[in-house]
């Protein structure tokens, strides 16, 4: 099962290696970089090159660890046993099934997505530890265990807001995905697009990238948010020569940027490069 990423998504080499290290040694691979790199869409393309279905487990700051293994709804089953339902004999029929739980009972191979791992408290992670790598756990209501019958490729995406546990650092194989040169990028880009303009291509990846140096900008503009502009441009058969660089009085070398708002996400950036393209 050797990763070399797909005809959709452009793998770097670096990245191939981790993919096939994590799976060879049975780690979960834990990736990091800035938002828009593709660490999600990493996890679909595992899954689709390797025909493997793919479990999604998003965490939001509310998430706990428990839900991924499986939740008891004894409030239900109260209530049905008040009104004399016969389920109520079947304590499993009260017992939800998370998405750890949904991967180890898998038949055969399957991608298991923990995406964002970061956004949940400190201790979400540590209270995985043992069901990761053990690849069971048991369920005290039923007095059953669940155990893998297959490992799963476990993929586990952050943006680095928060510190992870070392015990767990400890337990993963780590990748962190670099922003792509641009060399990376107009491969990425022809993924893509299939007849958008070379010269276009050229001129708005010199844009994007003279953008991304501009000091004081509070998020930089990423992949997904370059495909969105370049789309647009493409769209409206925008002049290539339209995106040549400027030279600025403060030294600043930017191009007008038609559509900024596929690029730039909150009004301080904005105003930012409203202040150095109109600038004397």
């Amino acid at each position: 099962m050797k990763f070399a990423g797909t005809d959709t998504y452009v793998a770097t080499e670096d990245l191939q290696v981790a993919v096939n290290a994590a799976i060879t040694l049975g780690r979960p691979l834990l990736v990091k970089g800035e938002p828009g790199t593709g660490k999600t869409a990493l996890a679909q393309e595992i899954a689709a090159s390797q025909g493997a279905p793919l479990i999604e487990w998003h965490i939001k700051s509310t998430t706990k660890a428990q839900q991924g293994l499986y939740e008891y709804d004894a409030v239900s089953r109260l209530r049905d046993s008040q009104l004399g339902d016969p389920k109520v004999a079947d304590i499993s029929n009260y017992i939800k099934r998370g998405k750890l739980w949904e991967a180890f009972d898998h038949s055969g191979p399957c991608v298991l997505l923990i995406d964002e791992i970061d956004k949940a408290d400190i201790e979400f992670p540590n209270d995985l530890l043992q069901e990761l790598d053990r690849m069971e756990f048991f369920v005290y209501e039923t007095g059953e265990t669940i155990r893998a019958t297959q490992r799963p490729i476990v993929i586990i995406t952050s943006n680095n807001e928060k510190d992870l546990p070392d015990a767990f650092l400890r337990r993963c194989f780590f990748h962190f995905i670099r922003f792509p040169d641009a060399e990376t990028m107009a491969h990425i880009v022809d993924v893509h697009f299939g007849n958008i303009k070379d010269r276009l291509v050229e001129q708005a990846l010199q844009a994007f990238y003279a953008l991304r140096d501009v000091q004081g900008l509070r998020k930089k503009p990423s992949t997904s948010e370059l495909i969105d502009w370049l789309r647009l441009l493409h769209n409206e058969d925008t002049d290539p020569e339209a995106l040549a660089i400027e030279h600025h009085a403060n030294g600043t070398q930017l191009p007008p940027l038609p559509h900024n708002g596929a690029l730039l996400k909150n009004e301080q950036d904005v105003s930012l490069l409203n202040h150095i393209t109109k600038a004397p």
